[in-house]
């Protein structure tokens, strides 16, 4: 079935991956816009994140796998780990198969309006090549609403955002978007709908992702079209 465009917008591989030659590095700290803040919580100093990391319920995680989250949380902090070895990391999660008992309250917390994350990494379908997201993409997930937000944000040029459902089986989260907010400048925000309104639970024929490993700091997962991403816990954005 074909995806409309706001439908194929999380998917992973059809992300824009050219980062501009002229952009750098974008420290973990993530840039202070003038209506909103946005912060990764990384070095665990987020106060709000009550929660036990996965890492510390899971001690019989792999040394391989403990090592390939190093790799991951090292590249989202410092954004300079190299694109083989991120996917490397991937890769050795993608096969860990590891219980996803857990993953949703993580991902999405246990309470509205949940939980955000920053896309830092997506890769090519079947993990062939990869780069790190050049601008600021955050995805909020909201496990007890059954609510997913997809935003990109540009500082005070504006922000773009898809809101809609979402739904969970195992590790499958699948979601449809019924709504998209459009803000440039100091401007009130523009909201249309999509059309998406009717209770229908999303299900693997919508838009979905699989996810590999979720702790208090890190989220790996597939997207339907077959490309790979990992995020990072951060700050919600306010526009």
């Amino acid at each position: 079935m074909a995806l409309s465009s706001s439908q194929a917008f999380l998917r992973p591989s059809n992300f824009p991956l050219q980062i501009p030659t002229h952009a750098k590095a974008i420290n973990f700290n993530l840039p202070r816009f003038p209506t909103s803040r946005t912060r990764a919580t990384l070095e665990g100093n987020d106060q709000s994140a009550t929660a036990t990391p996965l890492l510390a319920q899971e001690p019989l995680l792999s040394r391989e796998v403990e090592e390939s989250v190093k790799v991951l949380k090292n590249a989202a902090k410092a954004r300079k780990v190299a694109a083989e070895e991120i996917l490397a990391a991937l890769s050795v999660l993608e096969n860990a198969k590891l219980d996803p008992a857990g993953f949703l309250e993580t991902l999405g917390g246990t309470e509205s309006p949940g939980r955000t994350w920053m896309l830092i990494f997506t890769s090519g379908k079947k993990l062939k090549g990869g780069r790190y997201f050049p601008i600021t993409a955050v995805q909020r997930f909201d496990a007890a609403g059954k609510r997913i937000e997809n935003g990109v944000y540009l500082g005070p040029i504006g922000a773009l955002t898809f809101e809609g459902r979402l739904s969970w089986n195992k590790r499958i989260l699948a979601f449809v978007f019924e709504s998209i907010r459009i803000k440039i400048g100091s401007l009130k925000p523009l909201e249309i709908s999509l059309g998406q309104k009717d209770d229908r639970e999303p299900s693997t024929k919508d838009p979905f992702f699989i996810w590999f490993y979720i702790d208090e700091e890190l989220a790996v997962a597939r997207g339907k079209s077959g490309g790979t991403a990992f995020w990072c816990r951060c700050h919600r954005v306010m526009s």
